[in-house]
């Protein structure tokens, strides 16, 4: 095994500095599984264990899943469009981490916004087996770079957050920028600062409402125990606060911690709470259900547990708000499953959600960021990469296509390999991300 700093190099004032953020905050402040997992990587002179070097970039670009590979890369059904690195997206040091995409509904040009130690990459795919890195949008000025970044859009406005991060607060950055580009990479700056929270673990938006959550805040400014802090967006540049909600029965402080959510204007089979806006919140200990129509009383619905529960995630609905599939980050490592478990929830009854299915997948693999588009499931699982399952049968998923962009690791649990992804791009092409190799960009081969 190599001894590196999550991929890359031996910095042990990194991993110090992030052990003494981490350890300084009550229990759930934080990202607990973040914290843990550091913690457990950190040896006493503050190496991280990841077992991978960074991987050495192959001289093929586009390249055909054939007889379970594409170039050096384990696949099934998937193709190799192309890939940069850390490096060649503006990276110098510490992991790439979050993503989430954009299309310029003007030009039609795609764009990856890849979250990475330093910062905010913009990589444009207008010719995707040719990747474009146009430039980077650094951490706020005075903030700490930390291991966590997070980016949702609304209305051409890129809305950014990081966790353990000191006084970041929420980056707010026009893409239309982007169309000017003459010399990339260019290094831009934020269009405007919302600096009603200080660091969060992730930002949630709810495109329908122009409402954006902060949630897992904390560090300074009004955190909401860690919970949904409200943030109204509708004027993008203006942003303001509308208002906090925690569950105090969830969450390891029982404060409420929401380590994740997505929030819908709820479309499902419950009638009476069809049409209102509802969040549901992976809080480390449970599912809630929350009621945030109105942002000065939202109302809770339900908090629910699930059997071998080690910490609660993040999950994503199925287009008809019937189910939400939810991975647990923790059940793998401790030993609590037999395989990469998902848990299915029926919420058809938002006052009374029921995990009805585990699905256990083909590896040991921890899992980690999971979105749905239409009857596909794409999941990313750190050292097994990206999966892709079927949900036609919303009760048993089955894996249809993978691509492993870790291929000289192993497929267990660890905290190594695809952070995210981003599926919803009109061309087909996903992007995902590797914590010590960049970006990825891949099509599946063939519609299953």
């Amino acid at each position: 095994m190599n001894l590196v700093c999550f991929g890359r190099t031996v910095c042990s004032g990194y991993c110090r500095q992030q052990e003494g953020t981490l350890t300084r905050k009550p229990a759930g402040a934080t990202a607990w599984i973040a914290a843990i997992g550091i913690l457990l990587a950190c040896d006493s002179d503050g190496i991280v264990r990841t077992g991978v070097d960074p991987p050495v970039k192959p001289d093929t670009r586009a390249t055909r899943c054939t007889e379970g590979k594409a170039g050096p890369y384990p696949c099934s059904g998937i193709d190799l469009v192309s890939y940069l690195t850390s490096e060649e997206i503006g990276l110098t040091q510490g992991i790439v981490n979050d993503m989430w995409g954009w299309t310029d509904r003007l030009t039609g040009t795609e764009w990856a916004l890849v979250g990475h130690q330093q910062g905010t990459a913009f990589v444009s795919l207008r010719d995707p087996e040719r990747p474009l890195f146009a430039g980077m949008l650094p951490l706020t000025d005075g903030a700490r770079a930390a291991a966590w970044r997070d980016i949702k859009v609304y209305r051409n406005h890129a809305f950014i957050v990081s966790d353990g991060a000191g006084e970041h607060g929420m980056q707010v950055f026009d893409l239309t920028r982007l169309r000017r580009v003459a010399d990339p990479p260019e290094t831009f700056e934020a269009t405007t600062l919302y600096d009603g929270i200080h660091s969060a673990h992730n930002i949630v938006i709810n495109e329908e409402t122009g409402f954006a959550y902060a949630v897992g805040a904390g560090g300074g400014g009004n955190s909401c125990g860690g919970a949904l802090h409200m943030i109204d967006i509708r004027n993008p540049v203006s942003p303001a606060f509308a208002g906090c909600f925690a569950d105090l029965s969830t969450g390891r402080a029982a404060t409420g911690y929401t380590h994740d959510a997505m929030c819908v204007v709820y479309r499902g089979p419950d009638i009476e709470h069809r049409g209102r806006e509802i969040c549901f919140g992976s809080n480390e200990t449970a599912l809630s259900i929350v009621d945030v129509s109105d942002k000065s009383a939202p109302a809770a619905l339900a908090a629910a547990s699930y059997p071998s529960s080690a910490y609660a995630h993040q999950g994503w609905l199925d287009e008809a708000h019937e189910y939400l599939y939810m991975n647990d980050e923790f059940d793998e490592a401790f030993g609590m499953v037999s395989g990469t478990r998902t848990i299915v929830w029926d919420v058809s009854d938002l006052d009374d959600p029921i995990p009805v299915a585990d699905f256990i997948g083909n590896t040991q693999a921890t899992d980690h960021n999971l979105y749905v588009a239409g009857d596909l499931m794409y999941q990313s699982n750190y050292h097994a990469g990206l999966r892709v399952v079927s949900i036609a049968a919303r009760e048993n998923p089955v894996e249809i296509a993978f691509f492993d962009h870790e291929p000289d690791d192993s497929n267990e649990a660890g905290l190594d390999g695809g952070w995210s992804n981003y599926p919803f791009f009109g061309s087909g092409v996903i992007g995902a991300t590797s914590i010590s190799g960049g970006v990825f960009f891949v099509r599946l081969s063939r519609r299953n």
